[in-house]
């Protein structure tokens, strides 16, 4: 009965047996025989079905929430009694600033946690990252927030927060971030990255013309171009050039302060798998505010 009642929790979520289908790997006739077999146990219709989309009715909406605390349960009866049971291999994805941010330290504490996990580092943009979570090819990720809303079938948990400053060459003047950005030559974050779409959000919201020179996605090839003098820029504070931010000059944006969120970002359905909330603990554990 277990995997009818995911294959019903995965159907509530797509909205329909063939998108549930795809998702479990199932036809979509087994998945109508699975809804069937539960609705015949039940006694109970889950679904009112009109053409290809299958709608919640009541008692579906009350046995959904029903049913994902069972999975989360019988998850729970396979959790290891000590780090030592934790078996198998983990896939992570991270954004290149969180591979030299808290991803070394969480990675010691995994390991000091849990020595047999095998875990394997996935380097990748956020895009990219939150497709292969969603084709099954990572098992989480830590990427930026999207601008947009997730497939219900992913879940995202907003792990940190990180405030833009404007930077500047270490000798320039000046106190007054737009009247930095409007008179110096301007080096972008990639408007196509979900970071680079909060700079673009920024300046549009607070009416600022800019010179672009350059464009790119990598935050510590930014600072390197700032800090040879080819212009200004907005980053977040995170990476490696944090390590010597003594060689550019940092300029907070007081009111004007905007944030990239960072999320971890997994199936819906393994949100509470004991792994993955082992390696959230050492995540959260390696934040600079946990320090």
């Amino acid at each position: 009965m277990i995997r009818e009642l995911k294959t019903f929790v995965c159907v509530a979520r797509r909205g329909t047996f063939a998108a549930a289908g795809r998702e479990v790997g199932l036809t979509q006739s087994a998945v109508s025989a699975q809804i069937k077999n539960l609705e015949d146990t039940l006694g109970v219709t889950l679904f009112d079905r009109t053409g290809r989309a299958a709608t919640l009715n009541a008692a579906g909406q009350r046995a959904v929430a029903l049913a994902e605390e069972m999975l989360q349960l019988f998850g729970r009866m396979g959790s290891p009694d000590s780090a030592n049971d934790f078996r198998g291999s983990l896939r992570i994805g991270a954004i290149s600033t969180a591979q030299t941010g808290i991803l070394p330290q969480a990675l010691v504490a995994l390991r000091s946690k849990a020595p047999f996990i095998e875990a394997s580092l996935v380097p990748g943009v956020s895009l990219n990252l939150l497709s292969q979570v969603d084709a099954g090819e990572l098992d989480l990720a830590i990427m930026i927030k999207p601008p947009f809303a997730l497939p219900k079938e992913l879940h995202a948990e907003v792990i940190a927060r990180e405030p833009f400053v404007l930077i500047t060459p270490s000798g320039m003047q000046g106190d007054d971030p737009r009247q930095i950005l409007s008179d110096n030559p301007f080096i972008r974050y990639d408007q196509r990255s979900f970071g680079g779409r909060r700079v673009s959000q920024f300046l549009r919201e607070r009416k600022l013309e800019v010179r672009q020179t350059l464009e790119l996605d990598e935050l510590d090839a930014i600072v390197k171009m700032v800090r040879a003098g080819l212009g200004v820029a907005l980053v977040p504070m995170a990476g490696l050039w944090l390590e010597h931010a003594e060689d550019v000059r940092v300029i907070e944006l007081g009111e004007m302060t905007f944030f990239r969120e960072i999320v971890l970002v997994s199936k819906y359905l393994q949100r509470h798998t004991p792994l993955r909330e082992l390696f959230r603990s050492c995540v959260v554990d390696a934040l600079p505010h946990r320090r």
